[in-house]
């Protein structure tokens, strides 16, 4: 079978139009990503996640297959590396580029520090809409900046690619107007703020779930702006690892001890797997809290850990109730359901009633204004208070 390269670009750019996926305000985008395909920037061997292990998709051996997995769909990403069993570099969901790029605000004749260059197509995409030489990205694995370099010399795009940690090390062409960064940080390394001329932007994933949009300040020295949107990336290499989001992270975190603490909770667990306005309320609260869901005859369920030394398991009971055990360090089931009820005190706001702010001394979320709820942000994780 063929890959139809062309084709599955077509049908691609078709599904982004029918769901409106295609940013409005950025008309620029959809002409960029056909101009400068995905594929055109992606290496011979993807890997599939098969239940167990990624395996490998090899274009050269199975063209079509390659091809499925790169364009399986505006909202999937394609894994090019994979480290020690786990994936270590991809490229983004099409939607989700999209959807930052567009969030980036970006113009013709900006300055841009792309970080986290990966296989070189966002740095591509945004030197397309800023122009010549406007584009600077940094990558700290030194295997992927060689065939970054070459795809785009090779795709015509006049940008530099260096070797860096982009978490500390700013490149050389600043102070910048726009940051964009495609790997996810929990606190924003001030480096940045300080790279980015005042009024400038930044769009960055945040944590484990989400992206969003900083404007820096007038005088440079701090930043702030709202939630823009969900997606999940690769985590900081030189920041904390996130905890495994699998089953068995909890297991391990659990171990085999006591069961814990237990009592009954009058509450029904589905919105634990299909409610992403409360998760995100949950990821803002208890930020380092790894949520998973499961569903049997009694209805859904949930395993919950921190990666270190605490853990819940929320069983449910048939009836509309369920079960909570609990152990560790700190009561994290017990965290979880708080959240849960300030989520609703709040009227279940959704990801775009937040935003961050991010100042030299700390940084935190705020809800709906910058001067309402807040929950400071700290990169060692743990419950988070809400303060007026």
């Amino acid at each position: 079978m063929s890959a139809d390269l062309a084709g599955r670009l077509t049908r691609m750019d078709a599904v982004m139009e029918q769901r409106g996926a295609w940013p409005a305000d950025s008309p620029w985008l959809r002409e960029a990503m056909a101009a400068l395909p995905r594929d055109a920037f992606a290496p011979d061997r993807l890997w599939r996640w098969e239940g167990h292990a990624h395996v490998p998709l090899d274009r050269q051996t199975d063209p079509a297959a390659w091809a499925d997995e790169l364009y399986a769909g505006p909202d999937a990403a394609a894994v090019t590396q994979v480290t020690d069993g786990l994936p270590s570099s991809s490229l983004s969901a099409p939607a989700v580029v999209a959807d930052m790029l567009d969030s980036l605000m970006l113009e013709p004749g900006h300055t841009v520090w792309d970080i986290g260059t990966g296989q070189g197509w966002s740095c591509a995409l945004a030197a397309w809409r800023a122009g010549p030489g406007l584009v600077v990205s940094t990558e700290i694995d030194e295997d992927l900046v060689v065939p970054a370099r070459e795809r785009l010399a090779a795709g015509g795009v006049d940008a530099e690619v260096f070797v860096g940690n982009g978490t500390s090390n700013v490149p050389p062409g600043g102070p910048f107007d726009r940051i964009h960064a495609t790997y996810a940080v929990e606190t924003v390394p001030y480096e940045w703020i300080e790279a980015v001329r005042p009024g400038g932007r930044i769009v960055y994933p945040w944590g484990r779930l989400g992206h969003v949009a900083l404007t820096v300040a007038a005088d440079g020295r701090g930043a702030s702006g709202w939630v823009q949107g969900l997606g999940r990336f690769m985590a900081d290499r030189c920041g904390r690892v996130p905890a495994s989001a699998g089953y068995d992270g909890y297991v391990k975190v659990r171990g085999s001890g006591d069961p814990g603490a237990e009592r009954i909770l009058e509450r029904a667990l589905a919105p634990l797997a299909g409610d992403w306005d409360l998760r995100f309320a949950v990821r803002v609260a208890v930020p380092d809290a790894v949520v998973i869901t499961g569903r049997d005859e009694d209805g859904v369920n949930a395993w919950i850990h921190d990666g270190n030394a605490s853990w819940a398991a929320l069983s449910a009971c048939g009836d509309g109730s369920a079960v909570l055990h609990q152990g560790g360090l700190r009561r994290i089931g017990d965290e979880l359901l708080t959240a849960w009820e300030q989520w609703e005190a709040h009227g279940r706001p959704t990801p775009y009633d937040y935003g961050i702010t991010v100042t030299p001394e700390r940084q935190w979320v705020w809800l709906r204004d910058p001067d309402g709820p807040r929950w400071p942000i700290v990169d060692g994780g743990g419950a988070a208070s809400p303060r007026a």
